[in-house]
């Protein structure tokens, strides 16, 4: 075991691959999306090679895509809520974490603590919550009367996450005695109720699950606006990010780093790991063919979409790919961080509408390495040494051929380099990644506690 600093590794899965084009490759199988033993699979492989978690994308209601003709080509996007996925993938596992994405927009604090307190018993501390406040507009599901906005979401999400946290507390690791020959299960004096009143929640308390086992949950965050990045400043544990360039990435790194302090927290404490599409061949020049040949089997109507998709539906009839790329809006009640990541890039490259696309269908705006094995892992090693990165969120191309290449062929390069481990450090996500172990935040660290009555 080293003491050296190490990259810290998520598989990042998308049912076919993530390229808007991935169910049409030879090597994915559509049906993916729906079956376990695919899954299985992925987990087995990602678990043998000591990736720290897995993680896949989720929405809580169908994508908002009401054009037909793209929804006739679109691909898998109908599959397993994460959490029911995460715990039957957790039955067969034994150190992988499994991070799932809930709403804070779209969910209620009680159930939702509830749920993730369940799936880390279930995996026996191996779960992660990613908290996102929703940039897509699916009120419609909800019997909500419009999508709130977007400085409200994360004024709403600050409140979610604390109460999430008070309710885990519920009871002190040792509430619960459990002794036969006494008749005593449980000591009240150990049990603490929420009693929240606040801005948008009110909830007594307690929860019914007893404290997880890695206190709470690791704590994931995704945004990246200005509001995202104060958000996981005061409460992130991971952040999954998305950067074109390494300039980008060092920006971020060394903002939302230096944000820590005022919340009373250390840069350690925080892990930030951006998403990295590998697409690997023998050389560069080989491993941009493939690139270009997943380019090209996207039909028309999901180009379009790509590109349509950054311009809040701007309709594009009589425009060429050819045509240099207008300025996207600049205002959202959406994605802000992605709008301006695609807005400084368009700024930036000036690209046509087909280089927007190519620069959009794989990865959404995360990092994108074509080359050899040794150049993809010269590219994580540079970002993880000059403040980019403390990990990465592995983003394969096409399942499962994408994952496997880069398991068989970047990692014992990283492995050989001393940059990622050959064992499990530990047997809870936390311990993997290094976060320590939450203190219950009814118990003072002298012991003294405030106790509220059963």
């Amino acid at each position: 075991m080293t003491n050296q600093r190490q990259i810290r590794l998520g598989a990042f899965l998308m049912p076919a691959g993530h390229h808007a084009a991935a169910w049409r490759h030879p090597d994915s199988h559509p049906d993916q999306a729906l079956d376990l033993d695919f899954y299985k699979a992925i987990a087995a492989k990602a678990e043998a090679a000591k990736f720290d978690l897995l993680f896949v994308a989720d929405s809580p209601a169908g994508w908002p895509v009401r054009d037909a003709h793209v929804l006739r080509h679109r691909g898998p996007g109908a599959g397993f809520e994460p959490v029911t996925l995460w715990s039957a993938l957790a039955a067969v596992t034994s150190h992988i974490g499994f991070v799932a994405t809930a709403s804070t927009t779209y969910e209620d604090p009680y159930l939702l603590a509830r749920k993730f307190a369940s799936l880390d018993w279930l995996s026996k501390g191996r779960s992660g919550w990613n908290v996102v406040t929703t940039g897509a507009d699916v009120s419609a599901n909800f019997s909500l009367k419009g999508h709130p906005d977007h400085a409200l979401r994360y004024e709403r999400a600050r409140e979610f996450v604390s109460l999430v946290k008070q309710l885990w507390d519920s009871y002190e690791d040792d509430a619960f005695i459990r002794d036969k020959d006494s008749g005593v299960y449980l000591d009240p004096d150990k049990l603490h109720r929420a009693n929240h009143e606040g801005k948008y929640y009110s909830v007594t308390g307690p929860l019914n699950v007893a404290r997880p086992p890695q206190g709470y949950p690791v704590i994931v965050q995704a945004g990246a606006s200005e509001d995202g990045r104060d958000l996981a400043a005061q409460t992130a544990e991971v952040i999954f990010t998305a950067s074109l360039n390494l300039a980008d990435a060092q920006e971020f790194y060394g903002d939302v780093k230096s944000r820590l302090a005022r919340y009373g927290r250390k840069p350690e404490q925080l892990l930030i790991m951006p998403g990295l599409f590998p697409v690997l061949g023998g050389t560069e020049a080989e491993a941009r063919a493939k690139l270009e040949d997943l380019h090209n089997l996207a039909h028309p109507a999901i180009v379009w979409q790509v590109i349509k998709q950054n311009y809040q539906g701007r309709d594009f009839t009589g425009w060429s790919l050819d045509d240099k790329a207008p300025p996207p809006p600049a205002e959202t009640n959406l994605n802000k961080s992605r709008l301006k990541l695609v807005a400084d890039y368009i700024e930036r490259e000036q690209p046509t509408l087909r280089q927007l696309y190519t620069t959009l269908a794989g990865a959404r705006g995360h990092h994108v390495v074509a080359g050899t094995p040794e150049q993809v892992a010269d590219i994580a090693e540079r970002w993880f040494r000059e403040g980019a990165a403390d990990g990465f969120n592995i983003m394969p191309p096409v399942l499962p051929t994408g994952l496997d290449d880069f398991i068989e062929q970047v990692l014992p390069i990283l492995q050989k380099r001393g940059l990622f481990r050959t064992e499990y450090a530990g047997a809870t996500l936390r311990e993997n990644l290094g976060l320590a172990r939450p203190a219950n935040s009814f118990v003072a660290p002298a012991d003294t506690r405030v106790t509220e009555s059963a």
